[in-house]
Order: C-alpha cells, then structure tokens, then sequence
C-alpha cells in the first residue's frame, strides 16, 4: 500500500472514528437549545449558548450561530444592551466573513460535509440582526442609534438580491470547475429528471409557497415606517407603508396608517393619541435532516445508489392565533404582518440547488474513490474504510437561528382615556398593559408558545 493510500486510509479512520459514536453536533446542541427556549427556561437558554461561542479573536465554527441565539435570548429577558452588545458581535462576524474566499470551504464541503464550513449567516439574519437592535434602542430612548439600525436593515434588503445572483453566478463556476476536473457531470446528476422526481417526493412544499419580493421582510420594512412616521418624517414613512401595503394587501391597519400618513402630510390630520401593538408571535421553523438514495453511474452502466443528506424545514406553531386588543373605545385584533416562514422558505430555496449540489458532488468523489479501490487488488479493506467515512460524513447541514418567531401581527387603536388597555389572547389568559403619559405608543408583546408568559415592554414616543 502507497504511503498515500495509508494516510487517506488513517484519516478516514479517525474521521469515522470521531462522527459515528455521536451524532450531528450542531444538531444535537440546537435540540438541547432549543428545548430550554421552548419551555422559556431562558437562563438555561442563554448560559448553553453562551457556552458555544469559542473566546477567540476570530469566529470560527458555529460562533455567529449561538452569537445570534444569544442576542435573542436576551432580548427575551428585555436585557436590551446586553442583547445589542451580543448582536454588534453578530455583524462583526458577518463583516469577517464577507471577504472570506469560498474555495476551501466548497473542498470542506465536498469532502466531509456542509457542517465543516462556518456558520456565516443568511440575508434575513443580517435584517432581523439590525431590525432587533433598532427595536432594542428605541426602548432604551436612542432614536438616533435605531435610525442608523433601520437604515442599515433597509439597505441590506435592497443588497438582498445583488448577493443572491452572486452567489448563483459563484454556483454556476463551481460546477463548471468540477465538471473540468472530473468525468462525472454533477450538474447533469443535479438536473437529471431521476433525481428532480426523488427530491420532488421527499419536498414537497418547496414550492408551493408565495415569496416576498426580493427577499424583503415586511416586518422590517412596516417598522422603518411606523419609526419615520413617530419621528416626524412622513414622506419617508408613506413611501415605506406604500410598499408594505404591496407586500401585505389585506392587512387593514397597513392601509390606515397610509391614509392617515397621507392627511398627515396634506396638513389635515396629526399623528398623535395612537398606539400600536405589534405581536411576536410563536417559533419559526428548525431545520430536520432527510436522507435519499440517489442513483448515480460511475464505473459501470449499472446504477450505484448513493446516499446524500440534506436540509428541510421543518414548521413549528403559533403561540396564539391572534390577539385582541380591548379598550374603553372599541376592540380590535391582531393581523398578520410578515410570515417569518416564507422570509426563511425564500432563502431557504434560493440556497437548495447549492445545497444539493455540494451533497451530489461529495457523494460522487466518495462514491468513485470507493470503485476505484474495489478494482484494485487488495483493496476491499480500503473501499470497506472509504464506505465507513462516506456514512460517517454523510450529514445534513440543520444550523439554523432557532429563536426566531412564526409570525408578527399589528394591530392599531387611539390611545384609551383611561391610558390602559386589555390584551387577550386567543384561547389564553388576559393582561393588562398601561399606557404612560406620551404622545403615541407602541405596545410590543412576544409569546414563543401557548401558556408561556407573555413578554411586553411599552415603547413611548414624546
């Protein structure tokens, strides 16, 4: 045996070794994450996320992930400058990884798996990251720093899809690289009608959903608004509610906030006396692994069927259906605004064919490398090695930020006399929530599950 073939043999050992005693370790830590923040054990929730984050100088791993959980969970406990330090750390590792080259990490990939390639983050991370911390400042009264924050939000939907045909353009040569270098044709394996019809079978939802354009977030954008019009800046807010109103059509508070954005600039109205109620609602979807046989030919005309694991969504509840708002003038109910599972669905299919491609591709260099030691003499124990690694290594990628909500929801009243309002959840118990002395409101309430309680902090405007 080649001094090669000895150490690719020991390497596949080890690897084996490592991987087959446990199970995906990003999965793992997620379900042990996440049944602490499902259950609102919070400290539990902060403290395992915290102990994620490796104290380096530079992010590595799954760093930004549990970054990101982190910030959430404090924000949870409305420990609102802890959360924004840890979601400033967030953006200081999307910064560090923007430049990065994707070469090793397509070679990670290709050998082992997806999981060996940091965590750097989706486009709705970076949004929501910058939507958070702008939510976080206006409670602590910096309008300033949450006007840099909602900006910041805003451009990157508008950068949104400039990345995504990047990353498609960054696509297309990686595949054109490897079909140089090797006689297997991953796209054509990719795109052949076999194998659409098998991922067709074990995803069938992909789609059948309706994006937002652009991989906008409505929530994003109706809340730049609601902070323009607070502030003073009307044109701006018009033009913001005007493409909320095209992304959410039927969401009645939407069209009487542009109405009334549209007197407050023609001089016959002002905003004032107004409270919204903006609900966080429920948990929005993890990510479950999916094995599939695919079958691919290599040395001979017989098909070889080849396993590869990958990513699904997989959807969880609303806290509620809805909440209803009850004052001394009337009651009123809380509307979608923004679906989180088709903001996360968009990017999720968008990023599918480069998923199944690297998970192809590295069941192909797999799958030939054990052929290729099959014919040759003496080489069952290698190929049994290569065929333990290949199994070993043959993991979906489930990382992603578990904390977010299902949905958010609105809803829009004039600020009661008795500056208290009732809030009731659908099926739930009622709260209370007191109005202080201020010009408009903002009632922000978040409920992860059914029977959890609710957190709600009251954002004044002067």
């Amino acid at each position: 045996m080649s001094t090669v073939r000895r150490i690719v043999f020991a390497f596949s050992v080890f690897v084996a070794g490592l991987l087959l005693p446990g199970c995906n370790p990003a999965k793992c830590h997620l379900a042990v994450f996440n049944a602490s923040f499902e259950a609102a054990n919070y400290t539990d929730a902060a403290q395992y996320a915290c102990k994620r984050i490796k104290k380096r100088k530079t992010p590595s791993g799954d760093d930004l992930l549990w970054t990101l959980q982190l910030a959430a969970v404090e924000r949870t406990q409305l420990k609102h400058q802890q959360s924004t330090a840890y979601f400033d750390k967030a953006e200081e590792m999307f910064n560090y990884y923007a430049p990065q080259s994707e070469l090793l990490d397509t070679v990670g990939s290709t050998i082992i798996n997806d999981n060996l390639v940091p965590y750097k983050g989706e486009e709705y991370d970076k949004i929501m990251v910058n939507t958070y911390k702008a939510l976080n400042f206006i409670a602590d009264g910096n309008l300033d720093l949450a006007r840099v924050e909602l900006n910041r939000a805003l451009d990157r939907q508008m950068r949104a899809r400039e990345n995504f045909n990047a990353e498609i353009r960054k696509l297309d040569a990686q595949l054109q690289k490897q079909k140089d270098k090797s006689k297997q044709d991953v796209k054509a394996i990719v795109d052949d009608p076999n194998i659409t019809s098998r991922i067709a079978a074990s995803y069938p939802n992909l789609d059948s959903f309706k994006p937002y354009p652009d991989f906008v977030n409505p929530f994003t954008t109706f809340l730049a608004a609601l902070y323009f019009n607070l502030i003073g800046e009307h044109s701006r807010a018009e033009y913001l509610l005007k493409e909320s109103c095209g992304m959410v059509p039927d969401n009645k508070y939407l069209a009487q906030d542009l109405l009334l954005t549209d007197d407050v600039l023609s001089g016959k109205s002002r905003l004032e006396n107004t409270v919204w109620v903006i609900f966080e609602n429920g948990l929005g979807p993890v990510k479950e692994e999916v094995r599939i046989d695919l079958p691919l030919f290599l040395a001979t005309k017989s098909p070889r069927y080849v396993g590869v694991a990958l990513p699904r969504l997989l959807f969880r509840g609303v806290a509620y259906p809805y909440l209803t708002v009850h004052t001394d003038s009337g009651t009123y109910k809380t509307e979608q605004l923004a679906d989180m599972e088709r903001v996360i669905q968009t990017e999720f299919k968008k990023d599918f064919k480069g998923i199944l491609t690297r998970a192809i591709a590295s069941a192909v260099l797999k799958a030939t490398t054990q052929v290729a030691l099959q014919n040759q003499d003496n080489g069952a124990l290698p190929a049994t090695l290569v065929a333990v690694f290949s199994y070993a290594t043959t993991a979906a990628d489930v990382r992603i930020w578990s904390t977010l909500p299902k949905d958010f929801q609105i809803a829009r009243c004039p600020i009661p006399q008795n500056r208290s309002l009732t809030i009731i959840p659908q099926g739930g118990p009622a709260f209370g929530v007191d109005i202080p002395a201020c010009r408009n409101a903002v009632v922000y309430v978040k409920i992860i599950r059914t029977g959890t309680q609710p957190i709600c902090e009251v954002l004044a405007f002067y």
